[in-house]
């Protein structure tokens, strides 16, 4: 057992190289010599402290470091202040698994100052892991006069900053679409929603648009989002692809042409077109809840309208999806929300009103 524990030779070296360096404070020495070439800004993007670091800390940390010896060799000085990030969805997260709570409500119940503590107390968990792993591996970064987020200094000077920007008139007011956590009451980054990331089957629909002025004739469009339909505005097209128009029994319907395959009922095709032939058709509201919005209910071209599935038609909901949002602003098409933060038709929606429009289990 004794033979199995023994360290290699590798680790031996670099538990050397490691005692040489911090006996000789050479990470300090790098900092205090010459530097002709100025200032290379390094700022290290802070881990949080409740969990524990992994493998892919390592690598990132390996770029970190190698980087700013590089450029400190190269004439430079760099400046390696370490931070904790103290702030965000995964703390919240982790104590609320800890106190039983389940929703933004419940938090608000307990008490946001003692929630806040808490969360303060948690990013601290694994500190001690954090400054051994970060020796161990030999990355310099200055651990003994981090910033922490959660401090007023480092608060005031993320205001301070954007107070700067906004005298130089370099902030502007706008809608984004972003993933949004009804049960949070907070918007997603990429990486806290690629931490839930699972695949699951959904329900899709395809859906008739009965066109203005044409007896029995309807665009068929498709969509893997249903609940968005009540915020319908506009239907896109590829202004190049093949669409056809199709009878089946007394009505028409119009699809892409590469996506009969769909129709599962004997039909007739009756006209032939290009996307753009279709676009400024107007076509019946599906719901009566925001007839009046403004450049509503027509045809648009989509540069993003595939025919990889559904049926070449794609139904447009701005506030629900990127490319819907730019086709809106190109398209000047009135805002339409009919979901609310916290993920419920809201009352102008009078046939769902209140219900999830993705009920969840708690």
């Amino acid at each position: 057992m004794a033979e199995e524990n023994k360290k290699s030779k590798i680790a031996e070296r670099e538990e050397e190289i490691l005692k040489f360096w911090q006996e000789n404070k050479i990470f300090e020495k790098s900092l205090e010599k010459p530097a002709p070439k100025g200032e290379f800004v390094f700022y290290e993007g802070p881990p949080t402290a409740n969990g524990k670091p992994g493998i892919h800390h390592l690598e990132a940390r390996a770029f970190k470091d190698l980087i700013p010896r590089y450029k400190t060799m190269r004439g430079f000085h760099v400046r390696r202040k370490g931070g904790w990030d103290t702030h965000g969805l995964p703390v919240e997260l982790q104590v609320e698994k800890q106190l039983g709570l389940k929703s933004k409500r419940e938090i608000e119940d307990y008490g946001i100052e003692k929630f806040n503590q808490k969360c303060k107390e948690s990013v601290w968990e694994y500190v001690d892991l954090w400054e051994k792993f970060t020796d161990r591996i030999g990355f310099w970064v200055d651990q003994k006069n981090p910033y922490i987020t959660y401090k007023n200094y480092y608060i005031e000077a993320v205001w301070n900053i954007l107070k700067k920007i906004e005298e130089k008139k370099l902030l502007y007011k706008d809608y984004k679409v972003v993933p949004w956590c009804p049960r949070c009451g907070t918007g997603l980054s990429s990486h806290e929603l690629a931490q839930g990331y699972e695949d699951v089957k959904d329900l899709s629909v395809t859906v008739k648009f009965k066109i203005v002025g044409e007896e029995n004739t309807y665009l068929l469009a498709w969509t893997t989002t249903p609940w968005t339909l009540p915020g319908n505005v506009a239907l896109a097209v590829g202004k190049n692809i093949d669409y056809v128009k199709i009878k089946i029994g007394e009505e028409f319907f119009i699809l892409a042409k590469s996506r009969l395959s769909v129709i599962t009922e004997n039909y007739e095709i009756t006209q032939e077109m290009k996307g753009k032939d279709l676009v400024g058709l107007e076509y019946e509201p599906l719901f009566p809840y925001f007839t009046e919005t403004k450049n509503a209910f027509r045809v648009v071209v989509g540069d993003f309208v595939s025919t990889d599935d559904g049926v070449g038609i794609v139904h447009i909901a701005p506030a629900f999806g990127d490319d819907d949002y730019k086709v809106g602003q190109k398209e000047n098409i009135g805002w339409v929300q009919h979901v609310g933060m916290d993920g419920r038709f809201i009352e102008e929606v009078k046939d769902f009103a209140g219900q999830e429009v993705k009920p969840r289990e708690e």
